[in-house]
Order: structure tokens, then sequence, then C-alpha cells
């Protein structure tokens, strides 16, 4: 078990010059940003979950042949709320807080009657989002924070539903060559209506100076949900450069009970679902229509957190997504399941699943030699879509985002072979299904950032960085690989422990 899970690490404002050993490469020039949970106790009250502990934002600067870091935590409405009643009063996904613990049953009920749909935190401690040149700490809310992505300090806190009815929105968006941002959201009941919303926020040179960039917000289109009271949960989705992948899984969220989670005194996440009846719903939208298309996909049931990529051939679009067979992997970060030795009984082990949706089904379908995915139409006319699995044990995937929406053959991740916890990076070759590792004792990597080489004459011509914490009490390190060979280039120490983070954003420089 990672022994940084359930820790309280000490932020580090201040800029530290990391300790390198190896030689980094001179080309390797701007700040990755990472963020994670990092504070799991306030006074005498604990998060049950490591997921919803306060957001801790990392920065590792690279220049000269140097590393340069910094942490703070998100100063934002949920933790000063948290620190100045020195206890945690503040709901998160996993964890039920009340401001006044001696609340009844009555009050409660009024509070209900009041917020049918909860006000969420502000808590971003999932990722970071581009939107035109600004920054934002997210989770998977309404709300997100502006941040200075130099000095790491806490901004403007922002809320989609100002600018679109969106009540839930990923921390997976996309970008294009002009610095366009795509993302998804779920409208719940609007105006009787639960629906998935796709849209667009501008690149910087369309956003008036001094206004936000979400004032261009443009919908581009809307998925009608299933059912109303149980849309699907999603963690991210697909884009090619014609189309969008939305998987609508039969891992959902029940909307009455949510609700009323908080007269019942119970938390968000016991409001999730699994319904292994159900089968999954691949919705394939025309990017320039904003429709979908005419044929229906769907597959059987899982569970899928992390899209890899997407990309078009010879009439068909490939997506490749981490699935699971059920939705145990939420389960396993609970930190009571944390300490406990058998951890890993249950846990639904992840697997690189490859998809092919034929565009013309009136001919043989799945037609390509790139995959052994096949797609059978059924009585209905719906075609039901079988995955490759390429292999097991990956998540948190990355890949050189130079060639998202396009072909790609490698990918960077994370191994989770043995449990939910990854101790070895990993680089996957699609094309030869060959896989070479990184690791090391009591070592624990986080999600892979591949950063490109300027000029680079290949699709792995660059360096895959890894922020790596280790035993308490030990200094922490920024792992930097050969991105070709997967070999060690270099390591800079930092002056503290390093916390286990999420995930993370580059901006070169």
């Amino acid at each position: 078990m990672d022994p940084h899970l359930s820790r309280n690490i000490e932020e580090r404002p201040e800029p530290y010059t990391a300790e390198v050993k190896g030689s980094l490469p001179n080309w390797l020039t701007g700040t990755l940003l990472r963020n994670g949970p990092g504070m799991f106790t306030v006074g005498e009250t604990t998060y049950n979950h490591w997921f919803d502990g306060m957001a801790l934002m990392q920065s590792f600067t690279f220049k000269d042949g140097g590393v340069i870091y910094r942490s703070r935590y998100l100063k934002g409405d949920t933790y000063k709320a948290n620190m100045a009643a020195k206890r945690i009063v503040v709901s998160e996904m996993g964890t039920m807080a009340y401001p006044d613990p001696s609340k009844n049953f009555i009050v409660k009920a009024i509070t209900f009657l009041n917020h049918a749909v909860p006000d969420f935190t502000d808590n971003g401690a999932s990722n970071f989002i581009r939107y035109g040149n600004e920054y934002f700490a997210t989770s998977e809310t309404n709300y997100i924070r502006k941040i200075d992505p130099v000095t790491l300090e806490t901004q403007d806190k922002v809320d989609y539903l100002k600018y679109i009815a969106v009540n839930l929105v990923t921390s997976h968006p996309h970008y294009d060559k002009e610095g366009n941002t795509y993302n998804i959201g779920t409208s719940i009941a609007e105006k009787g209506k639960t629906k998935y919303t796709l849209f667009k926020v501008p690149a910087a040179s369309e956003t008036e100076p001094g206004k936000s960039p979400l004032k261009k917000l443009e919908v581009l289109c809307t998925v009608p949900c299933r059912s109303l009271l149980s849309p699907s949960y999603y963690h991210s989705f697909g884009m090619t450069d014609n189309y969008f992948i939305f998987i609508e899984q039969p891992f959902k969220l029940d909307i009455l009970k949510m609700a009323t989670a908080y007269m019942r005194g119970v938390n968000w996440a016991s409001c999730l679902k699994h319904c292994p009846e159900d089968n999954t719903l691949i919705h394939l939208i025309d990017r320039k229509t904003g429709k979908e298309v005419g044929t229906r996909y769907f597959a059987g049931q899982m569970v899928v957190y992390h899209h890899v990529n997407a990309f078009e051939e010879n009439g068909h679009v490939i997506f490749d997504v981490i699935g699971y067979d059920d939705s145990s992997l939420y389960d396993m970060f609970y930190l009571e399941k944390q300490k406990a030795e058998s951890q890993t009984k249950g846990y639904s082990k992840p697997t690189y699943r490859r998809f092919a949706l034929p565009l013309h089904v009136d001919s043989n379908l799945v037609t390509i030699s790139l995959t052994t995915a096949t797609a059978v139409k059924e009585e209905d006319g719906k075609l039901l879509c079988t995955p490759e699995v390429v292999c097991e044990g990956l998540e948190l995937p990355r890949i050189n985002y130079d060639v998202n929406g396009k072909k790609h053959r490698f990918v960077y991740a994370c191994c989770a072979e043995e449990s939910a916890l990854a101790t070895a990076l990993g680089k996957l070759d699609t094309e030869t299904k060959e896989m070479v590792r990184w690791t090391e004792d009591n070592c624990w990597p986080s999600e892979p950032v591949f950063i490109p080489r300027p000029n680079a004459e290949s699709e792995d011509d660059g360096v895959v960085v890894s922020s790596v914490s280790t035993i308490p009490g030990q200094a922490g390190f920024i792992l930097v690989l050969d991105g070709k060979t997967f070999k060690e280039v270099a390591r800079a120490y930092m002056n503290n422990e390093l916390h286990r983070d999420v995930h993370g954003y580059f901006i070169p420089q």
C-alpha cells in the first residue's frame, strides 16, 4: 500500500531548487502542474475517501537543466470553511459533512427541500483545465477555481452554471491545434429533461481582454439521457478530427438518492449504482453538424473512467479505453479499505480495450486488420460492438498529445496489475503489444506525462515525466524517462515528501 494515501502533506509555497541526478535535456523547458488530494484530516475529523482530500497543487518548472518545485493548497471556499471550523464541514463525494453536527432531522429535511440539487464543493483536486490563457483547478462539479500557474495562488471561483446549464463537468477536456477547449457536462432535470451537453470554449485569441473565456462558450450538441433520474457517470470522452465519442455506461447516478443524501446522512458516492443488466450505449457525434450519426452502437456492460485516444481509419472510428467489469475501483480508495491487508480482494482489474465503429453498415462491418474488435448487426439495426482486449493492468493512460485524435502507437501509463495502486510505469506499443516498464522498490509513481522534443522525428521522440512518492520521511523526486527507450534520463529530488497525486498538465515555454 502507498503509505502517503492518508497522510497530510505540508505545502511548500516558496520555490525550491531540486537536486538533479543525471542530465536533463536542454530543450526541456516549461512547467508541469500536478493536482491531487493532500490533506485528509482536519482537526479531529477525517475524510472517508482518498479522492475527497483537500487539493494540493504542485509545480515542477524545468529550465536550463534544473527543476524548481513549489506546492500550495487550493484555498477555495471549501478549504477556508474547513480551516475556520477546524473540522470538515463541506461535503465531498465520499464524505457527507454538516456545518452544525447538532442538526436534527427536521433541519436536515428543510435543507433538503431548499436544495433538491445540492450545492457542491469547489475542492478541485482532480486535474487542471486550460480555458483560453487561464488555468483552473477542477474536479467534476459545477465549480472550478482559477489559479496562477506560476505561484499556484488561488484566484476566482467560477460557476459553470453562469454560462451553461450543467451540474457536473468532466476534468478531462480536449484541446485542438488552434487552442480551443472541448468538454462535456450533465444537465440534471433541466426543464424536465436530463441531458449531456458538449461545449467549446474558444482560444485566447477570440477572448475579450479582461473577460472570462467562458463568456464565449458555445454549445455544440446535446444528447438526451436514457433515464431522466439516472444519468450515466463518466470521467472522460473521445475526440477525433470529425467525431466525438461519448460512452453512456451502466454506472449511474441516482438523482433522487443524491437529492436526499444530506437528509439521510449518507454520502453522494452511495448514490452511484452499477447496473450490470444494462448495456453500454456508444454515442458517435458528428463534430460538424452536432448530430449523432444514424447508426446506433452499443456494447456489453462495462465501467470506463479514462479514454486513451480515438482516431479514424478506413471508414471506421477506432477508440481505446481502460475498461472494468464493475465499479469496484472507486471502493478500493476508501481509506478503511486502504488500511486492510486484503485491499485488492474483489478488485476488477483494468483492461485496455479497443473498439471499432464502422461508419458504413451496409457492407461488411469491421473490415480493417488493425484490430480484432468486432461489430455485429442486431435485428433492431443496432450494432453490438465487442472490443479487442489489448492488455491488462494499465491505468492513467497518456499519449503524445500531438497525435490526439489521430492514429497513435505508444501509450504511457501506470501499471496496476496487482492492486489499484501503481508501483511501476509502462510504455505500451499498441502495434506489437510489447510493454517496457520502469519500477523501483518503495516507489509509487504518478500518472506519466509525455513531453515531445521540439521538431520531434517520431511519435515517441521526447521524455516521460512522473512525480514519485517514496516511503515516509524520504524526499520524493520527479522522474524523467527517455520516451523511446523508457530508460531513466534524470531524477530531481525535492526537499520534502511528495504526495500521490491524480492528474497533471504541462505548460511549455
